[in-house]
């Protein structure tokens, strides 16, 4: 089971990339995020075209989540991240897919810090965590997919360039230290058991020719539960497709579990 975490930065936008890939990778489940798009909007009927039946979870020009399923209906568990019953923000959604529990999570920014953004996106990782907690606890096979927007370490191996990104949201003690609280609930990172050492970027910024200089950094993370880890058999990310024309800025980060 391929499980892909892709921010396609405007669904709409990045549909032809969105249709190749899944022709081409045949990946089974797919979190995407930053849709940009409301709900009436989403391209279900091109999804479901290519072999795949969507939940999602739109809002317009910002934010927006979805949950792709080849030839498999996602079971819809929630929309939204619980604890804050006034956020707007479609950044959460949660499914089902034969028997793994995936969740989609585009978690907020912070930029500019310090101020009220940095202040939501710590509050969101705290009620991130809260739920986390509370799926570790059902000792199910869970994913939890997505753009995180936090760069775990300073070290080469996440970023590019320490200094560059020293006063980023993404990159500041107490966003990586509310990772970490997650992470040390009994969460596995995907992506650094499989590379315990070197660079492995997910992200490259469209500016300062980020990509042809390879100055990126790793923002795209799918935390598995010991029940998932238990299935993993490899992790990796589709890099290549950063390269093409009119592509995400994100590249689609994977995982495959045993059935």
């Amino acid at each position: 089971m391929k499980i892909v975490t892709y921010n396609v930065n405007g669904i709409r936008a990045r549909l032809p990339r969105l249709l190749e890939y899944l022709e081409e990778q045949t990946p089974d489940i797919v979190c995407l995020q930053e849709l940009k798009s409301a709900d009436e909007n989403f391209p279900a009927a091109d999804i479901e075209a290519a072999g795949y039946k969507a939940v999602w979870h739109g809002q317009k020009g910002f934010n927006g989540v979805a949950i792709l399923a080849r030839e498999m209906e996602p079971k819809l568990r929630r929309m939204g991240l619980p604890g804050d019953p006034d956020d707007t923000h479609s950044r959460y959604i949660e499914a089902e897919v034969d028997g793994v529990v995936v969740a989609s999570i585009y978690l907020p920014n912070g930029n500019p810090q310090p101020g009220p953004k940095f202040d939501y996106k710590l509050a969101w990782l705290e009620r991130l965590g809260a739920h986390a907690g509370a799926l570790f606890a059902e000792e199910v096979p869970v994913v939890l997919a997505g753009d995180w927007n936090v760069i775990p370490t300073t070290t080469h191996d996440d970023v590019f360039s320490r200094r560059a990104m020293a006063n980023d949201a993404l990159m500041q003690p107490e966003s990586q230290a509310a990772f970490r609280t997650i992470v040390n609930q009994g969460w596995t990172d995907a992506i650094r058991v499989r590379y315990p050492e070197g660079a492995v970027y997910t992200f490259w910024d469209y500016t300062a020719s980020c990509w042809p200089r390879d100055a990126g950094f790793r923002i795209d993370h799918l935390l598995l539960s010991p029940q998932a880890a238990d299935r993993l058999l490899d992790a990796g990310v589709d890099k290549e497709y950063r390269g093409r024309e009119k592509a995400s800025d994100h590249a689609p980060t994977w995982v495959t579990l045993d059935s």
